[in-house]
């Protein structure tokens, strides 16, 4: 599920964004900072600060995470069931070094959602579907431009 090609997309993104459902069936979209893979099969997000997210998980684990490379406009769609981790549940503590070995203890983190990964897809910008002979390099190019930013040299 979570192959070579989806880790190289999770390692170079800088958010991701976690989708869950309250009892009521209302959507709830939530930016996540810190998030890697354990494996094949499990996505680790850090909940630093999302009691929406962590509320809605306990009352619907079916979840829904999406990342992208902004420049290339291409990442993977992941959903599958989740369940928080807390400090005080065993295997907390390696779970959320996978996490802080990412960035540092600077982010507090409160507990651990662990993802059991069910489908994984890719997804792109529209302009790959409407410019058939647009290049991951014309994309990166015009993304630049877009944000007004210079590769690193």
């Amino acid at each position: 599920m979570i192959n070579s090609e989806v880790k190289k997309y999770i390692d170079k993104s800088v958010l991701s964004w976690l989708a869950t459902v309250n009892e009521l069936n209302e959507p709830n979209v939530s930016p996540k900072e810190v998030f890697t893979y354990d494996g094949e099969h499990t996505l680790l997000i850090a909940n630093i600060a999302s009691p929406v997210s962590i509320k809605n998980i306990r009352e619907n684990p079916n979840v829904c995470i999406s990342f992208i490379d902004v420049f290339i406009q291409k990442g993977f769609k992941i959903k599958g069931t989740a369940r928080v981790i807390e400090k005080k549940d065993a295997g907390f503590e390696k779970k959320a070094k996978l996490l802080t070995d990412l960035f540092t203890d600077n982010f507090p983190i409160i507990s651990v959602i662990e993802v059991n990964v069910k489908k994984v897809d890719q997804i792109q910008a529209p302009s790959y579907f409407l410019y058939p002979e647009k290049t991951e390099q014309s994309q990166i190019e015009s993304a630049m431009k877009t944000y007004k930013v210079k590769p690193i040299d």
